[in-house]
């Protein structure tokens, strides 16, 4: 029995001591994605980007930090497109997996609460999607792979204003997202303050809402010469439908949140020959772009969209600082603050959603994308902005 009982002991501190070994020899990242909510194509997209660029950091023996090479692991939780349960993911992301960084919440209603939690926190977060100036404003912890909506608002004003001839404006907005109601914001104030005309209608919606009827019968009365609707793919799906039922003709201008192929699997035709601004447009895509669009849709079967993208180069974002880093830190906390200052003294990053300068506050200068939706449903580039 005594040996039976040495033995057991022999092998359980075997255990034990080999499990700090495997965890010194691995960086754990966290992933805040929507993988299910309203808008679910998200989390799957960024989860999907996130897969294939583990595998292959993890397929060439690790990530080589100070001459050693380290596995990467990817917990990812699922924040259900809501607030509240993106701070509780990056609280479970932090006290629970000890991770060292967190990429995501992609869209801003949840990028910004969780940015706080993980500024709070002393936690490095990169939002690869969100575009609402507060998720990163004196928050040293948090960065992001986007562009910023005081650049897109001016950038969709003066498209339209000339590829409409539009002199009128009117917008539709989700009154509970901070990302819609911030950009619709910003758009109204850009578009007066360069003079373009008046915004007739500035009418806005819940976010829950399938009835925009109300909304959209005000709008059209106003006869704007365009309407703009900054809002989740989701609900432009039924938007435009229901702005032609109600006999509205004139043209749609979108965001970056219309930049997903289920747009179209939702719209159909009724979304033809709408423009949005976004991040970059798959047809038409060169180099390390193209790369990435064709390995996606040979493993998925379908054409990323601007959040897969997105994803991809805010893990690259995270490699590089941890790479800055110089070394691997036993201690979670530790490793934070190194990855932290990595990141913060990254300038420039080539990504293939575009060439990057960052801020004091850590936020990408980088160009913006026009996109039409040609008449078979496909994102073709129509011209870049550049700040």
């Amino acid at each position: 029995m005594k040996r039976l009982l040495t033995a057991l002991f022999i092998t359980c501190l075997a255990i034990m001591l080999a499990v700090p070994a495997m965890a010194a020899n691995t960086i754990k990242i966290g992933f805040n994605i929507p993988l299910t909510g309203d808008i679910p194509e998200v989390g799957e997209g960024s989860k999907n980007a996130a897969e294939m660029y583990l595998a292959d950091i993890n397929g060439a023996g690790g990530l080589d930090v100070g001459g050693k090479k380290y596995m990467l692991e990817f917990i990812y939780m699922d924040n259900e497109a809501k607030a509240e349960s993106a701070v509780n993911a990056a609280l479970k992301l932090i006290e629970q997996e000890e991770v060292v960084a967190i990429i995501g919440p992609n869209s801003s209603k949840q990028a910004v609460p969780a940015g706080g939690t993980c500024n709070d926190n002393r936690v490095p977060m990169i939002s690869p999607w969100s575009t609402n100036p507060d998720t990163t404003k004196d928050r040293p912890w948090v960065f992001r792979a986007a562009f910023l909506d005081p650049f897109q608002g001016p950038v969709v004003a003066d498209f339209a204003a000339k590829k409409f001839g539009a002199k009128t404006a009117a917008v539709l907005f989700d009154i509970s997202n901070d990302y819609s109601k911030g950009l619709a914001e910003i758009f109204k104030s850009s578009w007066e303050a360069k003079g373009l005309g008046p915004v007739v209608a500035f009418e806005s919606h819940g976010t829950k809402d399938q009835d925009f009827s109300a909304q959209l019968t005000s709008i059209i009365a106003a006869k704007p010469d365009f309407i703009f609707v900054p809002d989740n793919y989701n609900q432009v799906a039924l938007i435009i439908p229901q702005a032609r039922d109600l006999g509205y003709k004139g043209p749609f201008m979108g965001s970056d949140s219309w930049g997903t192929p289920d747009l179209i699997k939702l719209c159909g035709e009724q979304c033809f020959g709408q423009y949005f601004s976004t991040h970059y447009a798959a047809a038409g895509a060169k180099g390390a772009t193209k790369v990435f669009i064709d390995r996606y849709m040979e493993k998925y079967g379908s054409e990323p969209a601007d959040y897969a993208a997105l994803t991809w180069d805010s893990i690259g974002l995270l490699v590089e600082g941890i790479k800055n880093a110089g070394k691997v830190e036993s201690s979670p906390r530790k490793m934070r603050q190194a990855i932290r200052d990595g990141l913060a003294a990254i300038k420039s990053f080539d990504g293939i959603t575009g060439s990057s300068k960052f801020d004091a506050q850590g936020d990408p200068i980088k160009c913006a994308v026009v996109v039409n939706i040609s008449d078979t449903g496909k994102f073709v580039f129509e011209q870049s902005v550049c700040p």
